[in-house]
């Protein structure tokens, strides 16, 4: 008897990087034999979905009820990434329903993360890691740092989280609301774009300071857009970075088929943050025809990079991007990570069986 597929986690809104992986899966194998467990601020139906309005209530009488000797390919965050009181429960409940727990690895910020860890929370990760009957990571970075650093026995699969995007290439009609809001950015004579969230770590405010930098030194009116997933906010950080800086547009949970149109609307993408895994909004801006300046992080083939943090190299390859003729066709970049996506999504399907 073949087990039943089960894909564990988030969907949006909020629009960040593990709920839009989920999302994009979703699209391909929601008519296979295959049971969506989701949750997230708004309730989502579909084929074969299961929505939780609270995760952490609705999953252990789910796995109850529908667990049983399931493959569960778990995206969420409150086992290992955030281990919670949830992991002893969820731990007994594998050996009870012999379910099969694929943990699908996503945060590249984890190893850093772990060695603040509380000797509480390094135990329940501990019992968490141990209980996984899989991995799959979505970076070599993390797949090193789980064989040499924690020592995990279970095998470990490498996939990135680079998929086909069926609308990618769709002209998609902005709301009347985003229209108007991109108005002031429009009329910028060049235009920046940068995606993220309101915390230190995404480099909204380092992005802010090099368009900033270049706006003094060229004259030219660049606007910089920044596209805010929601999932984490600083709000004393929100002020630092808007503070005096009209030019500055930002935009709150884009649904993702519009952010591909309001790349295409660009002149630059920025990936500011320091500690991406993979990246993907990176390879989708090269998808949509344009240059990237990203950080040291994740995916940098065919792109202008820095390091975190440094505002000066990083003001420097932005405006290489913006005023002068580039030096990789984002064409060839763009026909390679479309293959690779072709690739990954299939080894995905062969990894769960569907």
């Amino acid at each position: 008897m073949s087990r039943k597929t089960v894909l564990l986690g988030p969907y949006p809104p909020p629009y960040g990087g593990v709920s839009i992986y989920i999302q994009t899966l979703y699209e391909f194998f929601k008519d296979r034999a295959v049971e969506f467990w989701i949750f997230g601020d708004k309730e989502f139906k579909g084929p074969n979905v299961r929505f939780m309005k609270d995760k952490r209530r609705g999953l252990l009488p789910l796995v109850l009820r529908r667990g049983a000797n399931a493959r569960i390919a778990d995206c969420t965050h409150f086992f290992i990434e955030y281990p919670s009181i949830l992991v002893p429960v969820w731990v007994a409940l594998k050996g009870l329903l012999r379910f099969k727990w694929i943990k699908i690895m996503q945060d590249g910020s984890l190893p850093s993360r772990y060695k603040k860890f509380n000797p509480f929370r390094k135990l329940l990760f501990r019992i968490a890691s141990q209980s996984v009957t899989e991995f799959i990571v979505i970076s070599e970075g993390l797949e090193d740092w789980l064989r040499r650093e924690i020592c995990v026995g279970q095998k470990i699969s490498l996939i990135k989280n680079l998929f086909p995007v069926p609308y990618r290439l769709a002209s998609a009609s902005l709301p009347e609301e985003i229209e108007r809001a991109l108005l002031p950015y429009k009329r910028s004579g060049k235009r920046v774009c940068s995606i993220g969230v309101f915390i230190p770590s995404y480099g909204f405010k380092h992005v802010a300071v090099a368009v900033e930098k270049l706006r003094k030194e060229t004259g030219t009116d660049i606007g910089l857009l920044l596209l805010d997933g929601d999932f984490a906010a600083d709000d004393g950080y929100r002020t630092d970075v808007l503070l005096g800086r009209d030019w500055i547009t930002v935009l709150k949970n884009v649904a993702h088929p519009f952010v591909f149109e309001i790349l295409r609307r660009s002149d630059v993408f920025v990936r500011g943050f320091g500690l991406d895994s993979y990246g993907l909004s990176r390879v989708e801006a090269i998808w949509c025809g344009l240059p990237v300046v990203a950080t040291r992080a994740g995916e940098t083939r065919g792109m202008l990079l820095y390091d975190f943090g440094d505002e000066e190299e990083l003001a420097r390859q932005l405006k290489k991007a913006l005023f002068s003729l580039p030096s990789e066709d984002p064409r060839v970049w763009a026909g390679i990570y479309e293959k690779e996506a072709e690739e990954n999504l299939q080894r995905l399907a062969k990894k769960l069986g569907v």
